[in-house]
């Protein structure tokens, strides 16, 4: 979330803090157009969903303290519906600050003491959530990132086909092993390159067999580096900036099952299949390439 937005959400606070009767309305139409950002609309529908300020300031009694619901999220989100009505309709702010947050004869009294005490704390509150949402969200991604790393095995025909595909939609391929050293143990060249991409493919060939120990029969396996390579971006980038491509019959880890993978089939299905869900991260480019030869 940049940083410059909130900084004009403060600015118009500002303004609406040294205003008075005759100029409060343009800082109040301000806050409510900032609030309404496209960036803030995924936050701003989580927070408002469900909830009804008309209801809610039916059931308030006037000249009394507002009676806010427990819930800090739902008395987050019924604030900003209040702000935007605010912002709709100026004339409502002195009428409600009257009824609830100031108790003399000044309109301009009123419009002060509900920025005081009740703007302010939201958008400290507001500004907070939206950032802990945000990065929860996003998890480490690089904002504007093109960069898919594929995580593979012993599979250098899988490998090689894969990622000439991912760089002909205009994405750019990461394979570690055709990155630099640059004097780094692999762990930390793994770490500083995974830092920069988006979404991960992580091609499960069977390199490896196993069985357990109980049993005896071998099953097909990915490299142990795979597995490994898979649950850090799992975790770091969360699942749905991962995708797995299976194979033949390669055993998925018990932890894994349920989860989707794609059969890396003869008939090349997997390659649409992978630009859905490409896609459906909001990684930008054209799907028309995957037609290019």
């Amino acid at each position: 979330m940049a940083s410059d937005l909130f900084k004009e959400i403060n600015n118009a606070l500002l303004d609406l803090q040294g205003s008075n009767y005759q100029t409060y309305q343009r800082p109040l139409k301000t806050l409510g157009r900032l609030l309404q950002n496209p960036d803030l609309a995924d936050s701003n529908a989580e927070l408002t969903k469900g909830l009804d300020l008309d209801k809610f300031l039916a059931s308030q009694e006037p000249r009394h303290s507002l009676e806010w619901p427990e819930d800090t999220g739902e008395a987050l989100g019924l604030t900003l519906l209040l702000v935007l009505r605010f912002a709709e309709k100026p004339d409502f702010l002195p009428t409600f600050g009257h009824s609830y947050y100031h108790f003399g004869t000044k309109i301009t009294g009123a419009i002060h003491d509900v920025t005081r005490q009740l703007l302010i704390p939201f958008v400290r509150d507001y500004k907070s959530y939206v950032v802990a949402r945000h990065s929860r969200e996003t998890r480490l991604t690089v904002p504007g990132s093109n960069k898919v790393f594929i995580v593979h095995g012993h599979d250098e025909a899988a490998l090689q086909g894969l990622a000439r595909f991912i760089e002909r939609l205009g994405l750019e391929a990461v394979i570690l092993k055709e990155q630099p050293n640059q004097g780094r143990t692999i762990i930390e060249k793994y770490e500083d390159v995974a830092i920069e991409v988006a979404f991960a493919v992580v091609l499960l060939t069977p390199d490896d067999v196993g069985a357990s120990k109980a049993g005896s029969e071998q099953n097909q396996r990915a490299r142990q580096n795979v597995i490994f390579e898979l649950g850090y971006f799992a975790g770091r980038l969360g699942r749905g900036r991962v995708c797995l491509l299976r194979k033949g019959d390669v055993e998925i880890p018990s932890d894994l099952y349920g989860v989707l993978y794609i059969d890396l089939d003869a008939s090349d299905g997997w390659k649409s299949k992978l630009v859905a869900e490409l896609k459906a991260a909001k990684l930008d480019f054209d799907a028309n390439r995957m037609w290019q030869q």
